[in-house]
């Protein structure tokens, strides 16, 4: 499936699937790297266009919950430290690693380069090689894509990011394997850039950029996974346990279940249990 190409009008029809599937609050996201300007879509908002600036989340922001289609460049990203990580401009690792220390976003020096060494494994030099010659992206709200994407961003409640992750897992092809959350770069690194340069869904627990800059609600966590992977999430959407799927709205039993219900595990183990019960009752020396 994943070899397939889709084009344009298949990712509108799987965004507007997925999006009342599990309906979601605000749009799941289509962003495109790209590497020349003309790519961008001559309606896209370019915030230095109009003498401003925004941040990688609060692009994602206005995308999801605005509508609208957003290119962001170096020139039009607020947040400087995300231009370099994406690689859209160039600066020493020293002076980005001097840059957060001065931040205080960790203890002391000691711990903010550990830190960033958990970023230098997730970003290291080899996965990086996809991102040379990127001048900046596209996030395009997927119902309504302008762009054939690289990466689809879902911003959900717990819930919703379950069934997405069950969808991942249904097959046992597409296991989400996070490592190292910070609450840093967490929308942007691990959301967008991590899958685009290893094919991998990445979980993500939207950090103080998100909170503070981009008014991500406190009950929001969200998911970033290779584009073509919408089409396989979709598919497999609400199968994980059959009809005792929780589903969307999630279902709930507000008492205790009777004798025979519950999902086949339950009532399998618990015969089970019963004949290992009856068998060691059987072999174990009688007592007076």
């Amino acid at each position: 499936m994943t070899k397939q190409n889709y084009g344009l009008k298949e990712y509108q029809d799987v965004g507007n699937e997925f999006y009342n599937k599990l309906r979601l609050l605000t749009y799941p996201l289509a962003i495109k790297y790209f590497k020349n300007e003309s790519e961008i879509p001559q309606n896209a908002l370019r915030p230095s266009k109009i003498k401003q600036k925004l941040s990688l989340c609060q692009a994602f922001t206005l995308s999801r919950r605005w509508n609208r289609t957003v290119a962001m460049t170096f020139e039009d990203n607020h947040c400087i430290t995300s231009s370099f990580v994406q690689g859209w401009a160039k600066m020493s690792g020293k002076q980005i690693l001097k840059s957060q220390v001065l931040s205080k976003y960790h203890a002391n020096p000691k711990a903010e380069l550990k830190i960033q060494l958990q970023f230098a494994e997730l970003l290291n030099e080899k996965a990086m090689e996809k991102v040379k010659g990127n001048l900046g992206c596209i996030i395009s709200p997927l119902p309504s894509t302008e762009v054939i994407p690289d990466v689809i961003l879902v911003y959900g409640n717990p819930a919703q990011i379950t069934h997405i992750i069950h969808a991942l897992s249904y097959e046992a092809k597409y296991l989400v394997n996070n490592q190292h959350f910070m609450g840093y770069g967490e929308s942007c690194i691990r959301g967008v850039l991590v899958p685009y340069i290893s094919n991998k869904a990445q979980v993500v627990l939207p950090g103080t950029g998100d909170r503070m800059l981009a008014m991500t609600m406190e009950n929001e966590m969200a998911l970033g996974m290779p584009a073509k992977r919408i089409f396989y999430v979709t598919k497999f959407l609400f199968k994980s346990a059959a009809n005792y799927n929780m589903g969307m709205p999630s279902k709930f039993l507000l008492i205790d279940m009777p004798e025979g219900m519950g999902p086949p595990a339950f009532r399998y183990l618990k015969r089970q249990y019963k004949k290992f019960q009856r068998r060691k009752k059987k072999t174990s020396p009688s007592t007076q």
